[in-house]
């Protein structure tokens, strides 16, 4: 079996009442060594997707299972553990932290996946070159650019080596030539044991993965591969 992440019946509602239906019966299985584009309209549930994968919100009702083991939304601390280990998130507003330089704001993830100081910040100064950023690693985030900030968040996601990397339209406030910089970088951290799975509204990047899922009625369909 090469499946990573797997869905099974899949239901997200809001509301009191819980009337308001996002994602209704969802059943998906995300293999390794992919790179997955999530399309569809603004409310149609690719955020709200994206959430459940990352454990950060919980299911209404329905099955998450990753790497072959079932996750127990009741299990926080478990989950935030495997969230700082296995799963690197990219937002599209790149929430670093201000007060806190680039070097900082990376390193700080690696401790959160329980490595020590030294070995964090050795790794997040190995990502600000793998990133080209390494002469802006004392800066903090309003010296720099939107792009130099996406690159940031990119290597802050990449701290943990996880298996699984989660971008919420990672391009979606860059122009068009800075956010092919970034997609590239991004599209060049897929291996054979990763998935990549991001949602954009834009086709030209959605082209570019290798499984292009639409958000259609609170379910997604395969566009292609």
């Amino acid at each position: 079996m090469n499946n990573l992440i797997e869905l099974f019946d899949i239901n997200k509602f809001f509301g009191i009442s819980k009337n308001l239906k996002v994602l209704k019966k969802i059943s998906y299985k995300f293999k390794k060594g992919k790179i997955y584009s999530l399309m569809g309209p603004s409310g149609s549930g690719k955020s709200t997707l994206l959430n459940l994968l990352s454990l950060i919100d919980r299911p209404t009702s329905g099955s998450i299972i990753i790497d072959k083991k079932k996750i127990n939304f009741n299990e926080l601390n478990n989950n935030d553990i495997l969230r700082a280990n296995k799963i690197g998130i990219i937002y599209q507003q790149d929430n670093l932290l201000p007060d806190f330089t680039a070097l900082e704001n990376i390193y700080l993830a690696g401790l959160a996946g329980e490595n020590d100081k030294l070995s964090s910040i050795n790794k997040a100064k190995s990502l600000l070159k793998k990133v080209g950023l390494q002469n802006r690693s004392d800066h903090y985030p309003s010296q720099l650019s939107g792009g130099e900030k996406q690159r940031i968040s990119i290597a802050r996601a990449l701290i943990n080596d996880p298996q699984i990397i989660l971008a919420d339209e990672p391009t979606g406030s860059l122009d068009l030539e800075t956010a092919k910089v970034i997609f590239d970088i991004l599209k060049k951290q897929i291996n054979s044991d990763r998935i990549i799975i991001f949602a954009t509204h834009n086709r030209f990047f959605a082209n570019k993965s290798d499984c292009i899922l639409e958000m259609v009625n609170g379910n997604i369909r395969t566009i292609n591969g």
